[in-house]
C-alpha cells in the first residue's frame, strides 16, 4: 500500500483554487468550506504547494481551539509581534507576513479559521481587504466562524468554494491509487458508504484493514472480507464529531446502532422523545419519510459502528431483546422486520454467550426470507437455531439447503443423513433424496452417488406421483455432464406436469435452457424462461436457482451470436441483484464479464471476471469460481500476454483440481480446450492452437453440442484456419443464430483468399456485436489484400482492423499481430519465428510442432533468404512485433 495518498476526484476544486490565485483583480484568495475530514485541509496543502513553485513565500497557520484563547494565538508560529494597540498590532503583523515577499507574492493559508480568535479574525481581515497577500481559508460547515471571516466571502473579497464529499466512483478511483491494483466493487461500495467521502475516515478504514488482514487482495483483486473494524483513532475522531452523548441521547444513538432504520413512532417508544428530537437536532440522527411514515437513521454509518463497539453485552443484549420484542409488538412489516427480529434475537444471545428463549417458527419465517434475499450463510445459521429449538423437518430441510446453497457440502451430507433418518413420510424421504442428489453432484463433485441416490426412490417418487420432480433435477444433472439429449427430455416431461414445484420448473428450465443453448436451439429458449422466472418469485430460493438459468441463457446467445440481448439480460441482472447479499453481487458480476468477453471487450472482460473469481471463491462457489477463471484465462489470452495467459491456464487447472470440476462440468469442456487454445496462440504455437479448436469441435461434435461445435470451428477460422468452411456451411443450416452463417461466410472468404468478402464478414460481425471476431475477418482481410497488391484495399482494411482492436480494448490476437505487420513468410515460417522470438530452441520447436529439429533449421533458413538474417537473434527482432504480446 502506498504511504503517500494521491489527491484525488479533486480536479475541479483545483482549477477553483488556481483561477482565484492567478486574478489581479477581484477577490484575492478562495474560502474551502466543507464538512470534517472532507480533505479542505490537503487541498489548501497542495494549493500552497503549486503557489511556492511558481515563487511565492507561503505560509501555513493552523487555528486551534486551544490556541483560541490567546490573541494571535494561530499565528504564534508563524509572527512574534506584541503590544497594547490593535491596529498597530495589526499592522506589523501584516507587514511581518508579507516580508521578504517571493516574485509571485505571498500566499497565507489559514486552516480550520471558524476557530481564530478576534483579534488574528482582524489580521486575516485586513490581509485581504488590503490586498497585502493572497489568501486560502479552509473552514468546516455548520460551524459557527468570527464575524470578521465571514464577511470575507459575503462581502465579495474572497471566493467560496464547497469541498464536496468524494462520490462512490471518486472513492473506488482513490482505493486502487492507494493499494496499487484493482479493488473489489462491493468493498469500494462498502468503504464510500461507510466513509460517506471523508478522505480522512478513508484513510482510517484502509490502514485499520490491511493491519487487520480484513482488507486484502484475493485473486489479484483487493477484498474486505468480515465485520467492519474500527481502529482506535478513528473511533476517537468519530467520537470527537459525535460530542458528549446524554444517557437519554446515547440511548436513541445505540437502539439505531442496532436497529436501524427504525420508524419514529417506534423509536420514540422505546427510547425518549425528546431525546430522539435532540438527537436529531444535533445532526447525529436524521429522518426521512418521503415514501411513508417517518424513519429514522443514523446520521453516519460510522456512528453506529463506533456505538456498536463501545456498548458491553449487557447493554447490547438489553437493547437487541428490546428491538425485537418491539418489532414484533407493532406487527411484523413483512418478511424484512421478522428477519430482523429473528437476527436481533440472535445477537442478543452472541453478546450474552448463551441460548435464549426461541420462537421456531419466527426462525423458520426468517431462514426463508434470508434465503428470497441470496443470503444462505444467514438462512444456515437462522435455520440451525430453529433446528435447535424444536422446529422439526421444516426449518431441519432448510438447513441442509441452506448449508448446500452456501457450498457447505460435507455440512450439508452429514445433516442431509440425519434428516433422512428423521423423514417420517414418503413426500420427505423423496424430497431429502433430491437435496442429496443436489448436494451430491454440485458440491461435492461426485455425479455417479448422486444419480444413484435419484434411482433409488425412483420407484417410491412414482408411485406418490412427483417421478417429475425427479426428472426436472436429472435434467440440470444430465446436462451438465453433457447428456444434452438427455436433459432435453427430462426437462420437456416434468415441465409438462401440471402439479410441478416452483423450485421444480427452475431446476428443469435450467437443464433445458442449458440443452436447448449448446445444441444450437437458442430460437425456443425463451418462452421457457418466462415460465421459470415467474416460478422463482413464488419460491425463497428461486432467485438463487435463477442464476444458473440465466447464465446458460446469456450462455446461449453469446454462442448464437445474439451478443446484444446477452448484454441486456445481464445487465438487469446486475441493476436487480447488485446491493442482495451473498452471491448475488460476484455471480452478477460473472454474467457482465462473460457478457463482456462475448462481445470482445477484453479489458472489461478481465476486470469484472478476475473480481467475481475473488469475490465467487470468499463466497464458496466453487463452480461458479471455476467459471470465472475459465473465461478469465480466455480473455487474458486474447489480449496476447503470453506470460500472463500461462499463469491464469495454471490457475484454471488448480480450481478445476481443487473443486474436482472435472467430474461435474462436462459440458464445458469444449470451453476449458478453447482456453488452452488461445493461450498456446498467444504464445506464437498457431498451429497448435487450431489443433486445440478442432479438438474441441470434435468433444462438442460427438456430444451433439452444434453450437459449441461451431463456436470452435470460428475460433479456428480466426486462427486462420482454412479447412472447415463445408462443415460450417452444414451448420448455418441447423443452428440458430447470426454466429453460424457468420463463421460459414468468414471460412468461404478465408478459404478463397478474398478480402473483399473478408471484410463484408468484418462489417456483419461488427453488427452482431462481436468486436473481436470482426477485427479478426478484417485483418485476414487486410493480408489478403496486400498479397493480391491491392494497397488501397489492405490499408482501408488494416484501419478499420486497428480501430476495432481498439474497440476491443487493445485485443492483439494471431490475426492481428500478423496484419500489423505481414512478413513475406509462410504460415509455417512464420510459427516458427514467433517461436524463436519466445526463447524456445530449434529442438524445442521440434518437439512442440511435432516435427524434426533439420526441418526446423531447413524453415529458419528459408526465411533466412527472404529476409535477409543471418542469426536467430535477428529473425527474432524481425517477427517480434507480430508475436501476441511481446
Amino acid at each position: 500500500m502506498s504511504a503517500a495518498w494521491p489527491l484525488t476526484g479533486r480536479e475541479e476544486e483545483l482549477r477553483f483554487i488556481e483561477r482565484a490565485l492567478r486574478r489581479t483583480e477581484g477577490p484575492r484568495g478562495v474560502v474551502l468550506a466543507g464538512a470534517a475530514g472532507v480533505g479542505k485541509t490537503r487541498l489548501a496543502r497542495e494549493a500552497l504547494a503549486v503557489a511556492a513553485r511558481r515563487g511565492a513565500t507561503t505560509r501555513w497557520v493552523p487555528a486551534t481551539a486551544s490556541a483560541r484563547v490567546l490573541p494571535l494565538g494561530a499565528f504564534t508560529g508563524v509572527l512574534n509581534v506584541t503590544g497594547q494597540d490593535q491596529s498597530r498590532v495589526v499592522q506589523r503583523a501584516t507587514s511581518a507576513l508579507v516580508d521578504g515577499a517571493g516574485s509571485a507574492g505571498v500566499v497565507v493559508a489559514v486552516d480550520d479559521a471558524h476557530l481564530l480568535d478576534d483579534l488574528s479574525s482582524l489580521l486575516v481581515q485586513q490581509i485581504v481587504v488590503r490586498r497585502a497577500a493572497t489568501v486560502i481559508l479552509t473552514l468546516r460547515s455548520g460551524e459557527p466562524a468570527p464575524d470578521a471571516v465571514t464577511g470575507l466571502w459575503k462581502d465579495g473579497y474572497l471566493d467560496r468554494c464547497e469541498v464536496q464529499p468524494l462520490s462512490e466512483d471518486e472513492t473506488a478511483e482513490l482505493l486502487e491509487a492507494v493499494l496499487g491494483g484493482p479493488v473489489d466493487s462491493a468493498t469500494a461500495a462498502r468503504l464510500s458508504a461507510l466513509a460517506r467521502g471523508s478522505a480522512l475516515y478513508l484513510r482510517q478504514l484502509v490502514e485499520s484493514g490491511v493491519e487487520s488482514t480484513r482488507l486484502r487482495q484475493v485473486g489479484g483483486v483487493w477484498r474486505w472480507e468480515g465485520p467492519s473494524l474500527m481502529s482506535q483513532s478513528l473511533s476517537e475522531l468519530v467520537e470527537d464529531r459525535m460530542g458528549n452523548l446524554s444517557e437519554p441521547v446515547r440511548e436513541v444513538v445505540d437502539v439505531l446502532a442496532f436497529g436501524e432504520p427504525l420508524p419514529v413512532s417506534l423509536l420514540a417508544g422505546v427510547t425518549d422523545p425528546v431525546a430522539v428530537e435532540q438527537a436529531e437536532a444535533r445532526g447525529l440522527v436524521s429522518v426521512d419519510g418521503d415514501d411513508g411514515p417517518l424513519r429514522a437513521r443514523l446520521a453516519h454509518p460510522l456512528y453506529g459502528e463506533v456505538r456498536r463497539m463501545r456498548t458491553g453485552p449487557l447493554r447490547a443484549a438489553r437493547v437487541c431483546r428490546r428491538l425485537a420484542q418491539a418489532l414484533g409488538e407493532a406487527g411484523d412489516n413483512g418478511g424484512t422486520d421478522i428477519l430482523r427480529r429473528a437476527v436481533l434475537t440472535l445477537e442478543a444471545d452472541a453478546a450474552m454467550g448463551a441460548e435464549g428463549q426461541v420462537d421456531p417458527e419466527l426462525f423458520t419465517t426468517a431462514a426463508q426470507r434470508a434465503l428470497e434475499l441470496c443470503d444462505a450463510a444467514l438462512a444456515a445459521k437462522l435455520a440451525d437455531a430453529a433446528v435447535r429449538a424444536g422446529g422439526g423437518y421444516g426449518p431441519h430441510f432448510l438447513l441442509v439447503y441452506a448449508l448446500c446453497l452456501n457450498d457447505q457440502g460435507e455440512d450439508g451430507e452429514r445433516e442431509a443423513a440425519a434428516l433422512a433418518l428423521g423423514a417420517s413420510t414418503d413426500e420427505q424421504r423423496v424430497q431429502v433424496a433430491q437435496l442429496r442428489a443436489g448436494n451430491l453432484f454440485w458440491k461435492l463433485g461426485r455425479p455417479d452417488q448422486a444419480e444413484s441416490t435419484l434411482d433409488a426412490v425412483d420407484a417410491l417418487a412414482k408411485t406418490i406421483g412427483a417421478g417429475p420432480e425427479l426428472d426436472a433435477l436429472r435434467a440440470p444433472i444430465s446436462a451438465e455432464l453433457g447428456r444434452t439429449a438427455d436433459a432435453i427430455r427430462a426437462a420437456t416431461d416434468a415441465l409438462a406436469s401440471p402439479s410441478l414445484s416452483d423450485n421444480s420448473v427452475v431446476l428443469a428450465t435450467w437443464g433445458l435452457t442449458l440443452g436447448l443453448g449448446v445444441v444450437g436451439r437458442v430460437d425456443e429458449i425463451g418462452p421457457v424462461i418466462e415460465r421459470a422466472a415467474a416460478a422463482a418469485t413464488r419460491t425463497a430460493e428461486g432467485r438463487l436457482l435463477l442464476q444458473p438459468v440465466k447464465f446458460y441463457q446469456i450462455n446461449a446467445l453469446r454462442l448464437g451470436g445474439y451478443l446484444d440481448e446477452a448484454e441486456d439480460i445481464a445487465c438487469a441482472e446486475r441493476n436487480d441483484t447488485w446491493e442482495v447479499p451473498g452471491i448475488g453481487p460476484p455471480v452478477t458480476l460473472f454474467l457482465v464479464g462473460h457478457t463482456a468477453l462475448g462481445r470482445g471487450k477484453l479489458r472489461s472482460a478481465r476486470r469484472w471476471l478476475r473480481e467475481a473469481f475473488a469475490g465467487l471463491g470468499a463466497c464458496n462457489q466453487r463452480t461458479w469460481a471455476v467459471l470465472s477463471q475459465l473465461y478469465l484465462t480466455q480473455a487474458v489470452a486474447m489480449s496476447g500476454d503470453a506470460v500472463a495467459a500461462e499463469r491464469e491456464l495454471s490457475a484454471l487447472d488448480a480450481v478445476i483440481r481443487e473443486y474436482r470440476a472435472s467430474n461435474t462440468l462436462h459440458v464445458v469442456q469444449p470451453e476449458i480446450i478453447l482456453a488452452r487454445a488461445w493461450v498456446v496462440a498467444a504464445q506464437g504455437a498457431v498451429s497448435e492452437a487450431v489443433v486445440l479448436a478442432h479438438e474441441a469441435a470434435d468433444i462438442a461434435r460427438a456430444a451433439g453440442q452444434l453450437a459449441h461445435e461451431v463456436f470452435a470451428l470460428h475460433t479456428a477460422v480466426c486462427f486462420g484456419d482454412r479447412t472447415v468452411a463445408q462443415r460450417l456451411t452444414e451448420l448455418a443450416a441447423v443452428v440458430d443464430g447470426p454466429r453460424a452463417p457468420a463463421a460459414a461466410a468468414q471460412a468461404d472468404a478465408l478459404a478463397a483468399d478474398d478480402g473483399h468478402a473478408l471484410l463484408e464478414v468484418s462489417d456483419r460481425l461488427e453488427r452482431m456485436g462481436d468486436l473481436l471476431a470482426a477485427a479478426d475477418a478484417a485483418a485476414q482481410a487486410t493480408v489478403a489484400h496486400t498479397r493480391h497488391g491491392l494497397r488501397g484495399s489492405a490499408n482501408t482494411a488494416g484501419a478499420r482492423a486497428h480501430r476495432l482492436a481498439k474497440d476491443s480494448e487493445d485485443a492483439r490476437t494471431p490475426a492481428l499481430a500478423l496484419a500489423a505487420r505481414p512478413l513475406p513468410l509462410t504460415a509455417r515460417q512464420r510459427e516458427i519465428g514467433t517461436l524463436v522470438a519466445q526463447g524456445l530452441s530449434n529442438q524445442q520447436i521440434a518437439d512442440r510442432l511435432t516435427m524434426s529439429v533439420r526441418t526446423v533449421e531447413g524453415h529458419i533458413y528459408r526465411a533466412g533468404t527472404k529476409l535477409g538474417f543471418t542469426n536467430r537473434a535477428e529473425f527474432a527482432a524481425l517477427v517480434r512485433d507480430e508475436v501476441p504480446g511481446d
